[in-house]
């Protein structure tokens, strides 16, 4: 039976621990910020990267890989005839996804590039399980059919702390921002079909937890949860405030909390955080 090896994106906010012991090939994105760049969790930590994004008066830019960095990986993981299922993060966020398509086009290994829909841990779901099936000895087919559903099952919503790298980013107005601070709005968006759409505004912290608990209590009295992760940009009280309220409303424990990638926290600014989480 032909091998199947799994290849993703450093934006998967997967951990050290679940890349070593799944085998995923992991191609980091790049960041510049004030001259210098870096690769993603090889040159700088996400922490390391929040402290220079507050310094910085621009609005650091990412990068995704060029072809030849996936071209590299999949003649390397395909010289010994396995084939390669590369899972990357939301076409409509970076064109991460178009270049591993592109270096799919080069290379004579079977190479299927997926676009999950989704950034962080939204997408480490389906590397996961693409890695643990493809131990298994599942098909191609069915690894892909099984992605497919979580795919269609993920929700992932996020609060934005400040709107401070929204302005530096041309998204959101001085003025905005600034009545926006003044009355501590925090806005609350949902990734769609790989696109953020505004969802609500909360004007506290407190509110911010007591939605989304509601949201996932909604879906956990309606579904079985698979899977729930959180991400978050030096966020991680209200993180941990967000977990406590959905194990104390729902009895559901198996949450994880990590640090997000700089490519994320780009866009977010600090305080920022995702609940992520999928259903069968």
């Amino acid at each position: 039976m032909q091998k199947i090896k799994i290849v993703t994106d450093s934006t998967a906010d997967l951990t050290e621990e679940s890349i070593r012991k799944y085998g995923i090939e992991v191609v980091p994105l790049t960041i510049s910020i004030d001259g210098e760049t870096f690769i993603d969790r090889v040159d700088i930590t996400p922490s390391e990267f929040i402290e220079k994004m507050e310094a910085s008066r621009e609005l650091p830019k990412s990068s995704q890989p060029p072809p030849g960095s996936f071209l590299e990986v999949y003649n390397r993981l395909g010289s010994d005839g396995s084939q390669i299922i590369s899972i990357h993060m939301a076409g409509g966020l970076s064109g991460t996804v178009r270049s591993a398509e592109s270096a799919a086009g080069m290379t004579e290994v079977k190479v299927t590039v997926l676009d999950s829909n989704f950034t962080s841990k939204g997408l480490g779901f389906q590397v996961i399980e693409a890695s643990r099936m493809a131990e298994k000895g599942h098909s191609l087919e069915e690894i892909l059919h099984r992605l497919e559903k979580i795919k269609e099952n993920t929700r992932l919503f996020i609060m934005v702390d400040t709107m401070e790298n929204l302005v530096k980013g041309g998204r959101v107005g001085k003025v905005n921002a600034f009545l926006g601070s003044l009355l501590n709005i925090k806005p609350i968006a949902v990734l769609k079909s790989g696109v953020l759409e505004p969802l609500t505004k909360a004007r506290s912290h407190n509110q911010v937890i007591k939605y989304m608990t509601k949201l996932f209590v909604e879906d956990f009295n309606t579904y079985k949860i698979a899977g729930v992760g959180i991400a978050h940009a030096e966020g991680i009280e209200i993180a941990e405030k967000v977990k406590e309220s959905i194990m104390k409303n729902t009895g559901f424990h198996d949450i994880e909390i990590d640090f997000t990638t700089p490519i994320i926290s780009t866009h977010t600014g600090k305080g920022a955080f995702a609940l992520i989480y999928y259903y069968e």
